[in-house]
């Protein structure tokens, strides 16, 4: 559970904005999203090799411009 705490000095916009913050880089709504509807695991695998086709081939571009 995230949780932010309130300082003395802090508005509220100022404490929303680090909930928001917080949150983001936890990845919780991306989660809550992945998980809303059942996937086959067939469509996991699918799904995670596709992203690890694009990291390589991001690897690749990389390296290729170094040289």
């Amino acid at each position: 559970m995230t949780r932010v705490v309130l300082e003395d000095y802090e508005s509220f916009d100022s404490l929303l904005r680090r909930f928001n913050k917080k949150v983001q880089r936890d990845r919780i709504l991306s989660e809550a999203r992945r998980r809303r509807f059942f996937e086959k695991p067939s469509v996991i695998r699918k799904r995670k090799k596709a992203a690890k086709l694009r990291k390589s081939r991001r690897q690749t571009f990389k390296n290729r411009q170094r040289y």
